[in-house]
């Protein structure tokens, strides 16, 4: 409805503050993570909230339901949330057909996060990417390859560096096939996992940087429950929220310097104040994306950290 978008553009207003960023132009370096809108739903009601980018998805090649209820858990003495949600959604072709018809906001950069079904098998996965890039390459400003949710068995295992390589190298084939109708081509990021040993790390940032991948994610929820208060710590699943913002910047300073200014990075984790989000920025994030933080303490989290960074 336009007089409550445009109601809502004015009360959450925050001033330009372009990023240069995979040769696109943010309108501010403020975005939402993947997991809110899965199925492109509310587009147009994010982007008035102020958001620089809204990152759909996580959008798998055919729909499914998800893992069974309960699956999501608020941890309010920690300022968390614990998901094991699994992917659900509507699948490929509803997603992009939402994107089709979209009446897109016209400063707003808007990204498709791409998953593997849970049926599909480790060693066919880039089968699903391969399908998920080309229909999604036409329609995206930007993909991102989740392989790091601990939500759809095994899927971590795709950041090993033999699976790595193998699936990143048959994207970056794919995607040279790819004729667009635009300049340029469509960048692809990687959002890795905040429990990655060193030794993990260093792999995969380096078959990333060596498959010409345009950026990095850092990171998705975690695993870990260290500190945690709340009774629903020993619910399995994801972790968000404020209790990750540690262990979220350990991972970010560490990808920083192995990148080396390769590409840019975008720092998600813990971000529940303008300060969280500075910090990232000054470790050397391009762009920062919330989600938990806004349960706490709502949309008007994405005004001030425009404002206040």
């Amino acid at each position: 409805m336009p007089p409550v978008e445009w109601a809502l553009e004015k009360v959450f207003y925050a001033p330009p503050k372009p990023v240069e960023a995979f040769g696109l132009t943010f309108k501010n370096p403020v975005g939402l993570a993947a997991g809110y809108d899965k199925d492109g739903l509310v587009v147009r009601g994010l982007s008035a909230l102020g958001f620089g980018h809204l990152e759909i998805g996580t959008v798998t090649p055919r729909p499914q339901l998800g893992n069974p209820l309960p699956r999501s858990f608020r941890l309010v003495e920690d300022e968390g949330v614990i998901n094991r949600l699994g992917f659900p959604g509507k699948g490929a072709e509803f997603v992009a057909q939402r994107l089709s018809t979209l009446r897109r906001p016209p400063s707003t950069i808007i990204g498709v996060n791409l998953g593997k079904n849970k049926d599909t098998p480790l060693e066919n996965a880039a089968d699903d990417y391969i399908t998920l890039l080309r229909r999604f390459t036409p329609l995206a400003d930007y993909l991102t390859i989740n392989i790091s949710s601990p939500n759809t068995v095994g899927l971590r295992r795709l950041q090993g560096r033999e699976m790595l390589e193998s699936l990143l190298g048959a994207i970056a084939r794919e995607r040279g096939t790819i004729t667009l109708g635009r300049a340029g081509r469509v960048p692809i990021l990687v959002k890795l996992a905040p429990d990655l040993s060193d030794e993990e790390l260093d792999d995969a940032v380096g078959v990333i940087l060596d498959t010409g991948m345009d950026g990095i994610i850092a990171t998705n929820t975690t695993l870990s429950r260290e500190g945690l208060r709340s009774a629903h710590r020993v619910e399995s699943g994801g972790l968000s929220g404020k209790p990750l913002t540690g262990l979220s910047d350990l991972i970010l300073s560490k990808v920083v310097k192995r990148v080396a200014g390769k590409v840019p990075i975008i720092g998600v984790g813990g971000i529940t104040t303008p300060d969280d989000a500075k910090r990232k920025l000054d470790l050397g994030a391009t762009l920062v994306q919330i989600y938990t933080g806004m349960i706490f303490t709502g949309p008007l989290l994405v005004k001030e950290i425009v404002t206040k960074i």
